[in-house]
């Protein structure tokens, strides 16, 4: 993949949004180039759609304790980046469809952090890459691209929240995590140690994975290598596009 998208320079942009699934999908997407941001002064807030309670495959929590688990662990993730301002809307783990109560509700989170420039899961499936293609992430994709076009923007879209005080407001730029076809990288080696710590937080999730760090680290490197950094390099990879 060649980096051909041109985003808008990250002096440019004051506030990003990240709309998420699940507990961890921001850190996994996206964790390196978060501490980037955060390092640069730009306010960075979360809006996790799900309550993660199907996330225990080889966890011993509790059925009945997850959801709480993992938003601790969600909350202790966020602060290795620098992030403490997080939404979590509590639908079903699992169940997650494009519904329009959640086009709503994602409208009001926008219209709530006025961002610059969000991040979201990809609506469209990557086969080589199975796994970022979770239905809820496919949901919480298409249902987010929903809410930043037309809605977030339309004074005459959800007018009970406008009568609330959330007034609309406009997106500039979205960047997609897990998309089939990417044109962004960032080299995000010297954030690498935190978006690890970050991954670590989520102890319910990882805890099990002696390869954790490897097998992220690897990740990164076929992004950086596909990219034309050199050997050692770490990249995480986006689908830029302009909304403005």
């Amino acid at each position: 993949m060649t980096s051909i998208a041109n985003p808008i320079p990250d002096d440019e942009i004051k506030r990003i949004l990240l709309v998420m699934a699940h507990p961890d999908d921001c850190d996994f997407g996206a964790g390196g180039t978060i501490a980037n941001w955060t390092a640069k002064g730009i306010n960075v807030s979360y809006c996790i759609i799900t309550n993660g309670d199907q996330g225990g495959e080889e966890s011993d929590v509790p059925l009945e304790e997850m959801a709480t688990v993992r938003q601790r662990e969600q909350r202790n993730a966020g602060l290795a980046l620098g992030v403490s301002e997080i939404q979590f809307l509590n639908y079903r783990d699992g169940s997650l469809m494009p519904t329009i109560e959640l086009r709503k509700d994602i409208v009001r989170e926008i219209r709530r952090a006025k961002p610059d420039r969000m991040v979201i899961q990809s609506p469209e499936r990557n086969y080589e890459r199975i796994f970022a293609s979770h239905p809820d992430h496919l949901a919480a994709g298409e249902t987010a691209l929903q809410a930043v076009y037309p809605d977030a923007r339309n004074p005459y879209a959800f007018t009970d929240l406008k009568a609330s005080g959330f007034e609309p407001w406009r997106v500039k730029e979205v960047w997609i995590t897990g998309s089939p076809t990417p044109n962004y990288f960032v080299d995000i080696t010297e954030t690498f140690p935190k978006k690890i710590a970050a991954l670590n937080a989520h102890v319910s999730q990882t805890e099990h994975n002696p390869e954790l760090e490897n097998m992220v680290r690897s990740w990164g490197e076929k992004n950086a290598e596909a990219n034309g950094l050199t050997a050692g390099r770490v990249a995480e990879i986006f689908k830029v596009i302009n909304t403005d």
